[in-house]
């Protein structure tokens, strides 16, 4: 299953305790609660349900969803 920027989206929302539209997509996403546990979470999780190649390293250097996206190989 391809992820969607939704999808990212509403996993991110889902691991924070927030709704989905509260959650911007070109924002550093440390500044609204993501820590390095959460965000783990969220590797482990894409990698299970989504077979994304992606690593923590990855996704920490740049925390935002839209420079997510493109290493996740999501569609819009």
């Amino acid at each position: 299953m391809t992820l969607t920027v939704r999808r990212i989206r509403e996993d991110v929302a889902d691991v924070l305790g927030e709704d989905p539209e509260d959650i911007p997509v070109d924002e550093n996403l440390a500044d609204h609660g993501l820590d390095s546990v959460r965000l783990m979470t969220l590797v482990e999780r894409w990698r299970r349900d989504h077979a994304a190649d992606i690593s923590f390293v990855d996704l920490a250097t740049r925390p935002a969803i839209e420079a997510w996206a493109p290493l996740l190989g999501a569609r819009e």
